[in-house]
Order: C-alpha cells, then sequence, then structure tokens
C-alpha cells in the first residue's frame, strides 16, 4: 500500500515537473535576415554556427540584390536583420526611419573585378579592352537596384569607355547573375565582387581589379529592423557577424574587415 501511495506520489510530481517544464519552455523562434547575394556563401556559414550556439532558433536567408531588398522591407515584409553591399540602400532605409537605433555596423568590405569566362580566346587586360569589336556582350548590375551595378556604372566612367560600350551591356538583377552569365559564357566580360569571382574560380578569369579611386568604396553595413519582433535574437545575430569568429569567416570568402562606425 505505501509502495502504491509512494509510486503515485512520485508520478504526480513528474507529470508536474514535465508541465512546468513544458509551460516554462521558450517557442522556437525563426528570423529573417535580408543580405546581399554576395554575402550568400559566408553568412550560411555564419547562419549554421549561431544556430548550433542558439538551439531554437533558426535564421531563414532571403538573398537578393540590395536595392530590392531594402524596397521589400520599406513595403512591409517580415525582415529582423538587414545587410547590404552599399551604404545607399541602408541610408534610405535609417533615413525613412526603418533601421532600429545603434544597430547599424559597417562590417565588410570588397573590392571589384572585370572577369571573362576561363575559355575565352579574346585578349583583355584593361578596361579599354572593352572597347574591342570581338567583345559582344558585357554582363553588368543593374545600376537602378544593384549595387555593383552602380560601383561599374562609376568605373566605365572613370576609364572614359561608357559611351562606346553601352550597346554592349547585359543588365543583370543581382551580382550572382552576371557571374552565371560569364561563367557560362553566355557574354564576354563581365564585372563582379572580387568575392563572387572567388566562387568560380575554375570558371572565369580575373582580367584585373578595379583601383579604389574609379568607384565609390564598396562598404556592407548591416542592421537590425526596426519593426522585427525578436530584437534579441536579431542582435545576437549581428553580433556574431561582427564577431572574430564572424570576421574570420568572412575573410574565408575573400572580404575584408570594414572600420565599425556608420
Amino acid at each position: 500500500m505505501i509502495k502504491k501511495m509512494l509510486l503515485s506520489a512520485f508520478l504526480s510530481l513528474f507529470i508536474i515537473a514535465m508541465f512546468c517544464r513544458i509551460a516554462s519552455a521558450e517557442p522556437p523562434v525563426d528570423i529573417t535576415v535580408s543580405a546581399a547575394i554576395s554575402l550568400k556563401n559566408a553568412f550560411e556559414e555564419i547562419g549554421k554556427i549561431y544556430e548550433s550556439q542558439n538551439k531554437g532558433i533558426k535564421v531563414m536567408f532571403n538573398f537578393g540584390a540590395s536595392g530590392d531588398l531594402m524596397m521589400q522591407i520599406k513595403g512591409g515584409a517580415p525582415v529582423d536583420v538587414f545587410a547590404s553591399a552599399a551604404l545607399k540602400d541602408m541610408d534610405e532605409l535609417d533615413n525613412a526611419g526603418f533601421v532600429l537605433k545603434d544597430t547599424r555596423v559597417n562590417f565588410a568590405t570588397n573590392s571589384l573585378v572585370l572577369i571573362t569566362p576561363m575559355s575565352s580566346k579574346i585578349a583583355l587586360v584593361s578596361f579599354d579592352d572593352l572597347k574591342k569589336a570581338e567583345v559582344k556582350k558585357i554582363a553588368v548590375g543593374n545600376p537602378k537596384t544593384v549595387p555593383v551595378g552602380r560601383y561599374t556604372e562609376e568605373t566605365f566612367q572613370y576609364f572614359k569607355v561608357s559611351d562606346m560600350i553601352k550597346e554592349k551591356l547585359v543588365f543583370a538583377e543581382n551580382v550572382r547573375q552576371v557571374l552565371d552569365y560569364v561563367a557560362r559564357g553566355e557574354v564576354d566580360a563581365g564585372v563582379v565582387y572580387s568575392t563572387d569571382a572567388m566562387v568560380k574560380q575554375q570558371e572565369v578569369r580575373i582580367v584585373v581589379t578595379t583601383p579604389e579611386a574609379s568607384h565609390k568604396p564598396v562598404v556592407y553595413p548591416i542592421a537590425v529592423v526596426k519593426s522585427t519582433k525578436n530584437e534579441k535574437a536579431a542582435k545576437a545575430f549581428l553580433s556574431l557577424v561582427t564577431s572574430e569568429e564572424g570576421r574570420k569567416i568572412l575573410s574565408k570568402y575573400g572580404f575584408k574587415t570594414a572600420g565599425q562606425s556608420k
């Protein structure tokens, strides 16, 4: 009889303890990170580390052209963190009140390169060579929505080739599309970030790296979006990106560290 009473009491306590544990457990959280597509490989690796360090939180990535991502956020898309490939897109969000105060950080920089298909027989050594008759198609980002397109436009103006090559331009909606066009040999040349060229280094050849003076600095800012419903989790992701561990991963994919100011 006593054994039965003890067993009953033990079971009751066990059920109560399990109920309390379930009731007190935090519900699973998803955070959405909208990021420039040039960050894809580095951020996916950072995302795996983040999830391993933050059990119960899953990172959902939305990669694309910075301008398109910025417009999505302004349109009310449920985004927790935004990382852009240019200051311009972050500035527009910030000025419109979409950025959570004191979370914005410049975390990486990049460089611009002229590339050709690895199989190309056209002799290119400079941007001036894009004027050659053999060069029929040049892939570039759309400057209206893609930061790499704006940097490319500035570079063409710097080398004074804009007018001579404007009919050859094939506009892409993001930098990885430019990379794909070149890698598949669908165009004769293209302009991408050096980090993107690394992704397909067996398929594309870097002709030349642009001088810093030829375009605005390629700076990547990141910030928590003001409308986030997961502020703590979003800030934790931003902290990982800007940590020593995050910087090592970014460096592994060719990015350089930026200053920590706006």
